[in-house]
């Protein structure tokens, strides 16, 4: 895809929806931090769901951590994988208090160094929480950048890369969650919605539906 037509990509998305926010529900950055772990292999409807009454009860790390692992498993035991998560959360905590004096650190290096925190994840926080350009790649946008010819690669690094090199940076703040939104509402998986879709005509898939 030419760079003129990830321009016009943005420019049309942005112009369907100016603020595009994401659907995990949070009351601050910590509870942000541990929204995002908790949605590994999760939707965020179920996350949000486990996560309404846990954060009501711990929304700082101290909380968190005196409410104890066996009472975050009870609230998240909804979620897979929600005993390894319980753990990770706790870890977290700890980490949170010893080494960021409780604070959720603003930097890619740091977060990943948290337990259950990923790139992908640390991506997330940045952008939603400190407002940096960066490019949380999920599955969704993994397939929109190969589906598209955007950003075609093999591995959720290689999309991520291409991404952040060939979007302009005006689009880079909402840029994650307009590329999630279109790939959860629109550019679906099995079957994607092409007919509906605002940038068809400058995708490169070659098994567009007609309907």
């Amino acid at each position: 895809m030419p760079l003129k037509d990830v321009d016009e990509f943005f420019a049309r998305l942005s112009a369907a929806d100016p603020e595009p926010k994401g659907e995990l529900d949070y009351v601050n950055e910590f509870t942000l931090l541990v929204a995002v772990v908790l949605s590994a292999q999760a939707t965020d409807v179920g996350v949000n769901r486990a996560t309404k009454n846990l954060f009501n009860v711990a929304d700082t790390p101290e909380k968190m951590l005196a409410l104890g692992e066996t009472n975050v498993r009870d609230h998240i035991r909804t979620i897979g994988l929600y005993r390894n998560k319980a753990k990770n959360v706790i870890a977290l905590c700890e980490m949170l208090i010893a080494d960021f004096a409780s604070a959720v650190p603003e930097t890619r290096d740091d977060l990943v160094r948290l337990p259950g925190v990923g790139r992908k994840t640390a991506n997330v926080v940045l952008n939603i929480a400190f407002g940096q350009p960066t490019m949380a790649v999920d599955t969704h946008i993994f397939r929109i950048g190969n589906r598209t010819g955007m950003a075609p690669g093999k591995t959720a690094q290689h999309v991520e890369d291409k991404l952040v090199k060939r979007i302009p940076a005006k689009w880079m703040d909402h840029g994650h969650h307009w590329l999630i939104l279109h790939g959860r509402y629109v550019c679906k998986a099995r079957k994607p919605d092409c007919p509906d879709c605002t940038v068809a005509d400058l995708c490169r898939f070659k098994a567009k539906t007609a309907g």
